[in-house]
């Protein structure tokens, strides 16, 4: 499964990527109106490069053709804000794979911490990978109620 850091011109699949897994995957675990205020729209290609752009790890997993399949971030102080998946590309190990490619660019960083907050589906995925749940949470998005987990992992340099 090819690895590769973020190019601006997957930016377009990266928001696509995003859209889709929280209206087909995370919609199975939260309401329509959480899915909605989550996202309400699919975000710019500009978001996607300006995430690329600002200092924090962003690799992406592709297919045998070049295209994003899923994609993940890591920033300076251990937290990863993004870890997404094509719903058609869920359940193939291709996530578990990006997954552990970030766990040991941040172990390279000599990063000792990885913390998310982690979506319904996204705590299953981080438990099998040896994260604690720290604390249930609710955020709110558009003055709607979205629970998800803070979780940590302590890594090995």
């Amino acid at each position: 499964m090819p690895i590769r850091p973020f190019r601006s011109s997957d930016a377009d699949d990266l928001a696509r990527i995003f859209f889709a897994a929280i209206h087909e995957i995370a919609k199975h675990y939260y309401s329509e109106e959480q899915v909605n205020a989550w996202a309400p729209v699919m975000p710019t290609a500009e978001r996607f490069v300006q995430r690329g752009a600002d200092g924090r790890l962003l690799l992406v997993a592709v297919n045998d053709s070049g295209g994003p399949l899923a994609y993940g971030d890591l920033e300076a102080d251990g937290r990863m804000d993004h870890l997404f998946c094509r719903p058609d590309a869920a359940g193939t190990g291709v996530t578990s794979v990006l997954y552990d490619h970030i766990e040991a660019a941040g172990a390279d960083r000599g990063l000792t911490r990885l913390f998310v907050e982690a979506s319904e589906p996204a705590r299953r995925f981080f438990l099998k990978k040896g994260f604690e749940v720290v604390e249930r949470r609710d955020s709110e998005l558009s003055g709607i109620p979205i629970p998800n987990f803070a979780m940590e992992k302590q890594i090995d340099r």
